[in-house]
């Protein structure tokens, strides 16, 4: 790995509205493409929208979806990317050839190629399918570079998976923090009101982007992401009202120790710049603990142990 420079970007998307959403795309690309940035990294969804995309019939998925690669999204995206010299990744509804829908996250690369990452634990719509596949590639920025979306995030089995493909980057977009949880202690719903006064009292919102509901939330898990896998690790996430959802923001860039080099606490659009020094991972925790793996003795994490269930009744069986 050489060193590296990344990006990561929070903002608000708006629902449907995908030439608003890749105009904002744009103008974030272009700043860092001034300051040198080599890979920059968007929220999940923030072409297409998200937490909408729940209430959608198949028919109003399938007109807001595109294809992947061919279609104006994934065009305008390399488009960027070329021009600009950098690795754009951002995310939308994506129909395939046979007509499934999936949750994607695009990567456009200065060299025009462009790889994609189909969600792996998809729950927002009974229509959308989830992807089976794990994404890692290489970059011409000399790197090698994984991607989850979100929930994939979460199961700690898809992020080894990740390393032991030769990941050293780790990308993660996300639009979580402010959700309704089954869990007392898992992130809790933002009061709308705290966001719509966010100029007027600052502190009340900031108070929530940083509390349990999102920052203090992340930090039960997100770094030991890192950590546990010797990766750096890119998260972006949405910002502000998604739907009936307040987002948290809290964009951050942490090396393979877990540490954060660096994030942001804004109630706004923001982006944040990161140098990544490849010698962190030389003798990093997490890259030791990989090779002393004893891989014969793991035959239980591949076998169904009866308790599995579809992400989607994972995610809202206990809201009944």
């Amino acid at each position: 790995m050489k060193p590296l420079r990344v990006a990561s970007v929070q903002f608000q998307h708006v629902p449907s509205n995908k030439a608003a959403n890749l105009e904002t795309i744009g103008h974030f690309v272009r700043a860092a493409a001034e300051r040198d940035v080599q890979i920059i990294l968007f929220p999940e969804c923030c072409i297409s929208g998200y937490w909408h995309l729940r209430n959608l019939s198949r028919e109003e998925l399938v007109d807001l979806a595109e294809p992947v690669f061919d279609g104006l999204a994934s065009l305008t995206l390399l488009e960027l990317a070329v021009s600009n010299n950098l690795t754009v990744s951002a995310g939308l509804v994506e129909i395939a050839e046979d007509g499934r829908l999936f949750n994607t996250q695009i990567v456009a690369m200065p060299d025009g190629k462009m790889v994609r990452h189909r969600k792996l634990h998809c729950f927002i719509n009974e229509n959308m399918s989830s992807g089976n596949d794990f994404t890692v590639f290489d970059t011409p920025h000399g790197c090698r570079v994984g991607l989850l979306i979100c929930y994939d995030n979460n199961i700690v089995e898809n992020v080894r998976a990740t390393a032991l493909a030769g990941a050293e980057v780790l990308l993660a977009p996300h639009q979580t923090g402010g959700c309704k949880s089954m869990s007392p202690f898992a992130m809790g719903v933002v009061d709308r009101q705290l966001w719509d006064s966010r100029h007027t009292n600052p502190d009340a919102i900031e108070a929530e982007i940083c509390g349990d509901k999102g920052r203090k939330w992340l930090m039960r898990w997100l770094p030991s992401r890192a950590h546990d896998n010797g990766m750096f690790l890119v998260f972006s996430n949405g910002i502000g009202p998604d739907d009936d959802e307040i987002r948290t923001g809290n964009a951050m860039i942490l090396d393979p120790y877990g540490r954060i080099l660096v994030e942001t606490c804004r109630a706004a659009n923001d982006m944040i710049v990161a140098d990544l020094d490849p010698s962190l991972r030389d003798r990093c925790t997490g890259a030791r603990w990989i090779k002393a793996r004893r891989p014969e003795l793991y035959g239980s994490l591949a076998v169904r142990s009866g308790n599995e269930k579809d992400t989607r009744v994972v995610r809202f069986e206990s809201w009944e």
